[in-house]
């Protein structure tokens, strides 16, 4: 088990850029397939982003392709999530998540994923 801590959440106006933090403990982050994905009230949880164990491969789904950009920073066993040009319907929790190094986790299959941050909440105001 690693423990994931998500920071960096907030309210910004529609086309504003925020940043997202994922720091890990005990665990080097590296053995991992990193995720991020979120839930608005409602909703399922959704994939967002998620990066390989080296950081060279990365998936999007289409709702967040070239607005969000997914990078890790191995040394520092964290993950950062840049999301820009943010929308009012990118309004939701945000939520960290390690996996093992599998295809479907990278693919973005959050039922891979067993270690879970908090969540850090996201406002786009229109």
């Amino acid at each position: 088990q690693v423990q994931l801590v998500e920071s960096g959440g907030g309210l910004v106006q529609a086309g504003g850029s925020l940043r997202l933090f994922c720091a890990a403990s005990q665990r080097t982050l590296s053995n991992y397939v990193m995720g991020w994905f979120r839930q608005a009230p409602g909703k399922e949880r959704e994939f967002v982003a998620a990066i390989s164990r080296s950081g060279e491969t990365t998936y999007y789904p289409d709702s967040v392709k070239g607005r969000f950009t997914i990078a890790r920073d191995n040394a520092n066993n964290t993950v950062y999530l840049q999301m820009n040009s943010l929308k009012p319907e990118d309004t939701a929790v945000y939520y960290c998540a390690a996996s093992r190094p599998t295809w479907t986790a990278l693919r973005g299959s959050r039922y891979e994923y067993d270690n879970w941050g908090q969540g850090t909440q996201v406002t786009v105001s229109s």
